[in-house]
């Protein structure tokens, strides 16, 4: 096993106190379900638990507009009327609503990407997990399929500053869209998006065709799938795909989002994976032996989201759960049979073999193309991101730095949440 200080572990119990309206299919919730799942295994023992900071508008604004960020920083739910061209502009509204603590919630998922990213880069770590992040939608200027900001173009444009090629997998039943767009024209990072694809099938984006242009031509991967798929096709197929991958680009570091929407029932999604399937593309990953940041993503049946993202914390630890879940906090959310794994459905697979056989094929084209690791010679490694210095008495009072921030990453034996006043859901409608 892991010596306890490889592995880093981001959470904030006030990421799962949002609520993005009763009829919203996300539910931040999940990630409070999931951390106590996580403590009842007692996994948070081998691991280094870290609250991460609040990322700043300044470091958001790394890849976001400013213009954008600002307006995320303003807009509340009580003075909504006073932002319509704005909530046009920036696409927010029925799929991405504005909620109580919008901006705070995006800053601390945003902020435990950007600390997993720089304890990777400074070697402090060899695995860094942040549950909340995986947000992949979010555009430059714009909200996207229920994420507001991408964490995972920042994260990445962390690790650019230390390693020459970062590798990008992602297993969300959706196409990885935003973080695709934002590196759709270099070659110093590759994304490969395993997805869903069909023209009523949000994003709508993610065809075979869709390689990558310029300088990035061949460096996106996509490898659209119909309904149905199960876990001996997936796994298959995204061995193959991702041992060719590495083969050939070298990553010095891998970011995977590990989607939990592609898990059989899933409210939104349309494939076949048990967890152990789901959870065999993450082992595979990590038997690469290169630094990894993984992250959360899409996952709509909450109970189903926390069971994944607890196993996939075992495999990164190298640890085998016991199928009966222990007792915690939410419990009742995992009845009847209170057990840790769930498996596929009786669904017809609509990919066939052939068709798999095809898609595999045209990506080994592509990556054929890149005739050696792409030549990206790291001339001097740009500086580290600095926070600024507030002075408290400059600032207005009600945006002072608050304790979050100022606990920062400080770690206690006795801090592993317990105390999080999650609200008790139990009736809560799915």
């Amino acid at each position: 096993m892991p010596s306890k200080d490889r592995i880093a572990y981001f959470y904030d119990g006030d990421v799962g106190n949002v609520y993005f309206g009763p009829n919203h299919p996300m539910k931040p919730h999940r990630l409070c379900m999931t951390h106590h799942l996580v403590l009842s295994y007692d996994l948070h023992k081998k691991m280094e638990i870290y609250r991460p900071h609040k990322a700043y508008p300044v470091e958001l604004a790394q890849f976001h507009s400013a213009d954008y960020i600002d307006f995320l920083h303003r807009v509340t739910p009580d003075a909504i009327n006073l932002f319509e061209l704005e909530l046009s502009r920036y696409n927010l509204g029925e799929d991405c609503p504005v909620f109580d603590n919008l901006f705070e919630f995006c800053q601390i998922y945003a902020g435990g990407t950007l600390d997993a990213a720089r304890r990777l880069n400074n070697q402090l770590c060899d695995i860094a997990i942040n549950w909340a992040g995986g947000l992949h939608h979010a555009k430059k200027c714009q909200a996207s399929g229920f994420c507001y900001i991408n964490d995972l173009v920042l994260g990445i444009l962390e690790l650019l500053k230390y390693h020459a090629r970062v590798l990008y997998i992602d297993i969300d039943v959706h196409h990885g869209d935003g973080v695709e767009e934002a590196f759709y024209f270099t070659d110093r990072v590759m994304t490969v998006s395993f997805h869903k694809y069909g023209d009523k099938f949000f994003p709508g984006t993610g065809d075979v065709k869709d390689i990558g242009e310029q300088e990035g031509k061949y460096y996106a991967i996509n490898v659209p799938l119909k309904d149905g798929i199960d876990d001996a096709s997936f796994t298959k197929l995204f061995k193959a795909i991702i041992a060719k991958v590495v083969e050939t680009y070298l990553p010095g570091v891998i970011v995977l989002q590990c989607g939990a929407d592609s898990l059989a029932g899933d409210r939104l999604g349309c494939f076949n994976l048990s967890i152990e399937g789901h959870a065999e593309c993450v082992r595979f990953v990590k038997s690469f032996n290169l630094p990894l940041l993984v992250t959360g993503g899409g996952g709509y049946t909450k109970e189903n989201v926390a069971r994944c993202w607890t196993v996939e914390t075992g495999v990164l630890l190298d640890t085998e759960l016991q199928n009966g879940i222990p007792n915690n906090e939410y419990i009742n959310y995992f009845a009847p049979d209170y057990s840790l794994k769930i498996q596929s459905r009786n669904m017809e697979n609509l990919n066939s073999r052939t068709y798999l056989s095809t898609i595999k094929m045209q990506v080994f084209e592509s990556l054929r193309c890149i005739q050696h690791a792409p030549g990206v010679q790291m001339q001097e490694v740009p500086p580290d991101f600095y926070l600024p210095d507030f002075d408290e008495d400059e600032q207005n009072p009600d945006e002072r730095v608050d304790q979050h921030i100022q606990d920062k990453q400080i770690q206690r034996d006795d801090e592993y949440y317990d105390g999080d006043n999650d609200v008790d859901h139990n009736n809560e409608h799915l």
